[in-house]
């Protein structure tokens, strides 16, 4: 690690917004040619902050789904009590509460002193430029380098992530080797709301990283059925989870008051595949549904 990475890393003359939302050639140039610079500063500076940094570790889970999810690692055939807590809120929409509300507050204070680290980090170009957004996974430009961090969110990718998706979504094994993710932040009068889409996913997660005493107005998530045309507008509290087939069309609306933080996270297979629609599930067992894939990430970033 160089020692002066921090120092170096926080004086660097970054690209201009203008550059950044025209995907200008030098803006890749900039991320590639200084990516093991910013990843040591990360490693510095989380290092230099450990007395103010708490650790992330997996007691930020709510205890059900946490003591579930370990217990079915431990014997997969107990897989069924993390599938209890996972409650359909539209059709192919589940809903739990994934992190403890109480416990939230270490994660969003990392993620504060994270904001204010002063070392470049590439938000989510066209969903939440500058405004506290961040890219998670090691895959993209600009990411969230720091370790700590890095252990947290590999484990949730791996732990928790996965092997749920399988459970409620058998069609997408064999298309969930790899992991992407983003953080957002709405703001009034800034970013406010993102048109009807589709994801280049297999599976969505979207948590909800507010703060029990963060109260904010609008924002819900609109989810359209294309076989029924129903249209629901959901809402989550915070530390709970949307999760979904990347398919499901589904806008975020504008949000009036207040301000909304969550983590949107994705699994896909190597090279962006995903399921076809109504593809037939593949039959695996439950040990298999418990496992970490030995496929090693293609690089590929969808954005």
């Amino acid at each position: 690690m160089t020692s002066n990475a921090l120092s170096m890393a926080r004086s660097i003359e970054r690209p201009t917004r203008n550059a950044m939302l025209q995907r200008d050639p030098s803006v890749h140039r900039f991320w590639m040619e200084n990516r093991h610079l910013f990843g040591d500063a990360w490693a510095e500076w989380e290092a230099s902050n450990s007395e103010d940094l708490n650790v992330l570790s997996s007691s930020l889970y709510d205890d059900k789904l946490r003591t579930a999810v370990e217990s079915a690692w431990d014997d997969p055939s107990k897989e069924t009590a993390v599938r209890d807590l996972w409650k359909e809120v539209f059709p192919g929409v589940y809903e739990a509460q994934f992190f403890n509300p109480e416990r939230l507050a270490v994660l969003r204070t990392y993620l504060d002193h994270v904001a204010n680290a002063e070392i470049p980090l590439r938000p989510p170009y066209g969903i939440s430029l500058n405004r506290g957004g961040a890219m998670l996974d090691s895959r993209s430009e600009g990411y969230l380098a720091a370790p700590n961090f890095q252990a947290f969110y590999q484990n949730l990718m791996n732990a928790y992530m996965r092997p749920i998706s399988r459970m409620l979504f058998p069609d997408i094994v064999g298309y969930d080797s790899q992991t992407f993710g983003f953080s957002i932040q709405w703001q009034p009068d800034t970013d406010t709301s993102l048109r009807a889409h589709t994801d280049a996913s297999s599976v969505t997660l979207n948590i909800n990283l507010n703060l029990p005493d963060e109260a904010f107005s609008g924002s819900g998530v609109r989810f359209f059925d294309r076989e029924t045309q129903q249209i629901s507008e959901l809402t989550f509290a915070p530390g709970t989870a949307l999760i979904h087939h990347g398919s499901v069309p589904h806008e975020s609306m504008p949000i009036t008051e207040g301000e909304r933080s969550n983590f949107v996270l994705w699994l896909y297979g190597e090279s962006g595949a995903i399921p076809q629609p109504q593809r037939a599930p593949e039959a695996i067992s439950a040990e298999e549904r418990w496992s970490v894939p030995t496929v090693g990430s293609d690089g590929f970033a969808p954005f």
